[in-house]
């Protein structure tokens, strides 16, 4: 030997923290080799077989498979590709954890039945590809076919579809959760078909130029009313009803009379399903998008105002 400084393998723990039998362990399988032996036939390290070990102390501490670590110290693999492969592998892995974790809270928070919550796992792990087909058979379903709005399917899927990010926030994955759920339920798709077949309708029979669309009329009609506090039984709210039906017959270029105003009151009712809102809610969460207004209230009080007049 050339005086290099040896260590046997009982010093080698002593200095690197790991037990005789992981030494051991990793020496048998080449990652740590010995450098010469004792009389007695004991392995002796060299000074190197100190840094190799810390090493892969290093990485398995960080969860690096064993073929990974021989790749690494043996040079096959750089440091920078084990750190950047490990890294994508523990994006993945937190991502995992996420939705566990929002399946779990949800559970916790709604104690859905075992059927409910086996649904909801598996609506928590979709792959993005079969998010996104799950939303375009949705949204195929509600709005394909329907007159006119069917050639704009592409825009309403911009603004219906949700994008979960890469490493949503628990909010947003229970929001995906809830928002997947209420796309598969055949009344919601039911009412959003309705829907879009009055509105299709609508566009249809109506005039040409300009023409609001239905919550922008109650907005404008409607919500200063409600705002000042006028009760839509009250003959106060005459003058608010004449004006909102008048803008709807003009919409559809029909007379003012007591079938546009039934009509009316059933488009109102529609439009008025809690699960549209909740929808909408959900997206804006999912896509970290600014709340949307809620309309909720002066569609309740066009709906009453409306149907005290109609009868």
């Amino acid at each position: 030997m050339d005086g290099t400084t040896l260590y046997p393998i009982g010093e080698l723990a002593r200095r690197t923290g790991l037990t005789v039998k992981a030494i051991r362990f990793y020496s048998d399988r080449g990652i740590v080799v010995p450098a010469d032996r004792s009389p007695a036939g004991y392995r002796l390290y060299g000074v190197d077989a100190i840094a190799r070990l810390e090493l892969v102390r290093t990485l398995r501490d960080l969860g690096v498979d064993l073929s990974t670590v021989r790749k690494v110290v043996q040079r096959e693999l750089s440091l920078a590709e084990v750190a950047r492969a490990h890294a994508e592998a523990l994006a993945v892995q937190i991502r995992t954890l996420r939705l566990r974790r929002a399946v779990l809270t949800a559970v916790a928070e709604r104690n859905p039945t075992p059927e409910e919550m086996d649904l909801m796992h598996q609506l928590a792990q979709l792959s993005e590809r079969e998010r996104r087909r799950l939303i375009d058979d949705f949204l195929d379903a509600t709005f394909g076919g329907v007159g006119d709005i069917d050639s704009d399917l592409s825009a309403i899927s911009r603004t219906m579809t949700p994008e979960l990010p890469d490493n949503p926030s628990t909010e947003q994955v229970r929001a995906w959760v809830e928002l997947a759920e209420l796309s598969q339920d055949p009344e919601f798709r039911a009412v959003v078909r309705r829907l879009a077949e009055d509105q299709a309708a609508e566009r249809e029979a109506g005039t040409t130029g300009p023409r609001p669309d239905l919550g922008s009329l109650v907005r404008a009609e409607a919500a200063p009313a409600l705002e000042a506090g006028i009760d839509p039984a009250s003959p106060k709210a005459d003058a608010v009803v004449t004006a909102l039906t008048a803008h709807y017959a003009r919409l559809l270029g029909q007379p003012d009379d007591a079938q546009l105003r039934h009509r009316l009151l059933a488009r109102l009712e529609a439009a008025n399903d809690p699960r549209r809102e909740r929808y909408f809610t959900l997206l804006a969460v999912i896509n970290d998008w600014s709340a949307p207004e809620s309309l909720t209230a002066v569609l309740d009080w066009s709906i009453q105002a409306v149907r005290t007049r109609v009868g």
